[in-house]
């Protein structure tokens, strides 16, 4: 008799354990879900590209031609 209680009470345990994970899982998906419908489908516009310092020291053409010393 002892292990039939103990068998349906594993089996209650099992079954609510179950459900609590399904509940659990679907309210998971349902935010998802909503978060999905929140997002823009537009991607936002990207910013121009800026012209970023050159590093010390580096020169252009125009600034090494002007700049030639006298042999």
């Amino acid at each position: 008799m002892f292990a039939v209680f103990a068998a349906e009470q594993q089996y209650r345990h099992d079954t609510w354990t179950r459900e609590r994970e399904h509940a659990l899982l679907a309210a998971i998906r349902e935010r998802k879900n909503a978060a999905v419908e929140r997002m823009p489908t537009v991607p936002a516009a990207r910013p121009a590209q800026v012209a970023w310092p050159r590093p010390i020291g580096l020169h252009t053409a125009e600034e090494r031609a002007g700049a030639c010393a006298v042999a």
